[in-house]
């Protein structure tokens, strides 16, 4: 279980709390660099043979690239609104300073081809509410295929409301079927908080991840995360990610695969497909009532 679950802290070096590359152990497509930074505190990244999305957890930036620069108005906090986000290509780099300081994730996958550098406003995030009642959650597809134009990268970010599950039901995309599936790695970047209100300390917030294999590729993964956590998923079904009374979670996903084709095709565990059809007669969570 401990191979796939990262928790906070465990990957950082000098620059970066969290540390994910292509080409770690059992790990091919994906990165993820997550780092806190003081106000006029900078980071630069040569993309090299990798594509990148940078994100702005918390507060604003500026990005500077291939001869430009780009105002990422940010947020306070990655419960409170959708980002601005910056997509960078390969054979790149890039250099973000904060503003006012925050806490910024820069999202990579490796690369085939170029695609122009693209700023996406958080206005023009598509915000999707996912599920029905107790599987209810907020979905911001700021990097999916049809919203940010890449090679392959695929992410996303995902609002949990307390005591909901999400990520569900199971799902997985291992393969490449043509039309059905697709075949993508996936990082899950794990932040909670407690539930507006409660009178609980935010180091004390915590959630659920779910990852299960098949006889012929095993995976067992079933653990506790709390802010700065990741879990990777290589394989096999994932889901649910469970928020526990009382505790908000949030996680940004970023995928990627071998494939030809950059798209992001699940298919549902057999066992567990027919909770979709309950959703038709559920409202969903009055929480999740856009307040951005």
């Amino acid at each position: 279980m401990n191979e796939w679950v990262r928790p906070a802290g465990t990957t950082a070096d000098d620059d970066y709390d969290t540390r994910i590359r292509p080409g770690d152990p059992g790990w091919a497509h994906t990165g993820l660099l997550v780092t806190d930074l003081a106000a006029g505190e900078s980071r630069t990244v040569v993309t090299g043979g990798q594509e990148f999305v940078v994100v702005p957890l918390s507060g604003a930036a500026v990005v500077e690239t291939e001869g430009s620069s780009y105002e990422l108005a940010g947020r306070p906090d990655v419960f409170s609104a959708a980002t601005d986000v910056l997509y960078v290509p390969r054979d790149s780099a890039f250099t973000l300073t904060s503003t006012v300081g925050g806490r910024y994730a820069f999202c990579s996958a490796t690369a085939g081809h170029s695609f122009p550098v693209t700023l996406v406003t958080a206005a023009d995030v598509p915000d999707e509410l996912r599920g029905a009642g107790t599987a209810s959650r907020r979905v911001r597809n700021f990097g999916t295929p049809g919203v940010l134009d890449a090679d392959s990268i695929i992410a996303c970010e995902v609002i949990t409301p307390a005591g909901n599950w999400s990520s569900y039901p199971p799902h997985k995309h291992d393969e490449e079927r043509d039309g059905v599936e697709t075949s993508l790695e996936e990082i899950y970047y794990f932040e909670l908080r407690p539930e507006p209100g409660s009178p609980a300390a935010q180091e004390g917030a915590f959630g659920y991840q779910r990852v299960y294999g098949t006889t012929e590729r095993p995976i067992e993964v079933l653990a506790e995360v709390r802010t700065a956590d990741v879990v990777l998923v290589p394989h096999g079904w994932h889901g649910p990610a469970m928020a526990p009374p009382g505790y908000d979670m949030y996680y940004l996903n970023v995928m990627a695969g071998p494939g030809e084709t950059r798209a992001w095709l699940i298919c549902d565990d057999p066992a567990h497909a027919w909770v979709r059809q309950t959703w038709a007669d559920q409202s969903v969570d009055p929480r999740l009532a856009r307040t951005e």
